[in-house]
């Protein structure tokens, strides 16, 4: 009898991390998106972002007709969360998003910015380009 073993990657996170947060925010977020529950994407939502935010998201949204949490109209097919910095009470991580699969997939890239106190996330930004 033959065996097959496979490996597959190791997921961790701590719920005192925000970089952790933010990664957990986008695999939950669009698997709900991508499953079509919009309900669980609201709270989502209401969970992981702050109230001001969520205000500004909304204004983003009507003004560009996107998710904007995505800054898209469509799901990506793979996503990257990065530390950048810190500061001023801020944590800085960026989001790259794959659209699309082998040699023609294409990236975008998101500056998030989350609060260090309540590990909300409090901004969301195309990232400058690299």
């Amino acid at each position: 009898m033959t065996t097959t073993q496979t490996t597959s990657a190791v997921r961790s996170g701590s719920p005192d991390s925000a970089v952790d947060r933010v990664a957990d925010f986008y695999g939950a977020y669009i698997d709900a998106v991508s499953d079509g529950i919009d309900d669980l994407a609201e709270h989502l939502r209401a969970h992981y972002l702050t109230e001001d935010f969520r205000q500004r998201l909304a204004a983003w949204e009507e003004t560009n007709h996107a998710d904007g949490v995505l800054r898209a109209q469509d799901v990506p097919t793979h996503w990257e969360v990065t530390y950048q910095d810190s500061g001023a009470g801020h944590l800085f991580t960026t989001v790259t998003l794959t659209w699309g699969t082998g040699p023609d997939a294409s990236h975008t890239r998101l500056a998030v910015q989350s609060d260090l106190s309540t590990k909300l996330i409090s901004d969301i930004e195309d990232a400058p380009s690299a």
